[in-house]
Order: structure tokens, then C-alpha cells, then sequence
């Protein structure tokens, strides 16, 4: 199977929370369109330095993480972040990683969000077992 992208809306949830508040304006939520590479095999999101400051998402921690090439390597967390895929959304933490690299979707906001990544057709789609609304496991 090749690389799998996706379509992503992300916003910051604590602008989100404030606008409901009606402590900012809706105009004033800070969103964007980022197209991320779907990975399964991670279990967190990523989003890059770049995507960090145009959201303005607040640092929580700073954490270490193995690394594909298994290096362990420490990485800011920030959040929390609304992220919204078709009639999907979930809300999560996400690593950041160093300048423009190049984000990720990992598997917890997969699951989340109830999605499945499409083998034949190399794309992330809606759980068709439940097209209309997300059903999440707890066993």
C-alpha cells in the first residue's frame, strides 16, 4: 500500500471554547485547511512549527517519542485541537514537530473519528459500517 493523505481541518479548542463563551468572536477561532499524511502505525497526531504558530496552540508538556528510524527524540505537545475529516471530529493533543515537516494523522484521532484508510483506493474514508455518525469501541 502507498501513502495515504487526507483533507484535515484543524482548530485551536481553546479559541473554540472561548467563541462559545462568547468571549471572542467566531471570526477570531483560528483554523486551517492542512492536507496530512494518514499513519496508522502512529499512534498520536503531528503537526509542524508552522502549523503550531499560525493555530496558536498553548504548550502542555514536552514528551519523548521513539521515532521511525528508533531514535528516541523529546517533542513540545500542545493543544487541545478540534480536527474535523468529512462528518468526523475529533479532539486531541499533537506533538510538534521541527519547521515545515510534514504532518501526520495518527491512529487515537483515527479511531476517534471512526475512520479506515481505504486499501485499494489509497484514501481515508468514513467507517462504512456507520456512515452517518461515529461509533467508538470500549471494549
Amino acid at each position: 500500500m502507498g501513502l495515504v493523505y487526507a483533507n484535515i481541518d484543524l482548530i485551536n479548542a481553546v479559541d473554540h471554547e472561548n467563541a462559545r463563551r462568547n468571549i471572542i468572536g467566531e471570526e477570531e477561532v483560528k483554523r486551517m485547511h492542512v492536507i496530512m499524511m494518514v499513519d496508522s502505525g502512529a499512534y498520536m497526531m503531528a503537526i509542524n512549527e508552522t502549523i503550531q504558530s499560525q493555530l496558536e496552540l498553548p504548550l502542555i508538556e514536552r514528551r519523548k517519542v521513539q521515532v521511525a528510524d528508533g531514535r528516541v527524540v523529546e517533542y513540545d505537545v500542545v493543544g487541545p485541537i478540534h480536527v474535523h475529516f468529512a462528518n468526523r471530529k475529533a479532539t486531541c493533543n499533537a506533538f510538534v514537530l521541527p519547521g515545515d515537516c510534514e504532518p501526520l494523522l495518527g491512529a487515537i484521532p483515527m479511531e476517534e473519528m471512526d475512520v479506515l484508510i481505504h486499501p485499494l483506493r489509497q484514501e481515508l474514508i468514513v467507517n462504512p459500517e456507520h456512515p452517518n455518525y461515529a461509533v467508538l469501541k470500549m471494549k
